[in-house]
């Protein structure tokens, strides 16, 4: 039933957003140099790496670690990198990992390759056998700001309750905190 879900809200958002993305894209592409779209290796469920899409908010030649582990994160910054975390919507293209099945629209966020600390502690959790989501009950309970320990306390009591009704509650949780929270990192 999660994955029927999953692909009904994954192809009624992709048809309201493309005009969108669309526009997402041609900004990227006219205020920076390289692809509009960025390809990030991500654990997904049972440690299995996938390659995630997001546009580009980074510039070309930045590294690939995690934003909050650089020195100057906004120097590395796109012109419009920043909107575009701040909006969330360079996550747009992640309708297409949902779509294809590497992800959820709700399930713990994906780890970068590189997260050892997280990917670790996820799997002695067990939280490793959900498939990584769009969004989170950890997402919603702070986002970026949680130290590892807590989101993945967080990802564990979604393991725990997981159910249709949990997983609207954390839509429309997350649909709130798009409309008015500034607690991304950039």
């Amino acid at each position: 039933m999660k994955r029927v879900t999953d692909l009904v809200l994954t192809i009624a958002g992709g048809i309201i957003l493309l005009p969108v993305a669309l526009s997402v894209a041609l900004a990227v592409k006219f205020t920076s140099p390289g692809p509009a779209l960025y390809w990030s290796d991500r654990v997904g469920r049972g440690g299995a790496i996938f390659r995630m899409p997001k546009f580009r908010t980074m510039k070309v030649g930045t590294p690939a670690v995690a934003t909050h582990l650089m020195v100057d994160a906004a120097s590395a910054l796109t012109p419009i990198g920043g909107f575009l975390r701040r909006t969330s919507l360079d996550e747009v293209p992640q309708l297409w990992s949902v779509l294809i099945g590497d992800m959820s629209i709700v399930g713990p966020r994906p780890a970068l390759f590189n997260q050892d600390d997280l990917i670790a502690l996820r799997q002695q959790q067990g939280v490793d056998v959900l498939r990584p989501g769009l969004t989170g009950w950890a997402q919603v309970n702070g986002r970026d700001e949680l130290p590892i320990p807590e989101k993945v306390a967080f990802d564990r009591e979604y393991l725990e309750l997981r159910s249709s009704l949990f997983d609207l509650l954390i839509i429309l949780r997350t649909a709130r905190k798009l409309l008015g929270d500034k607690s991304v990192v950039h």
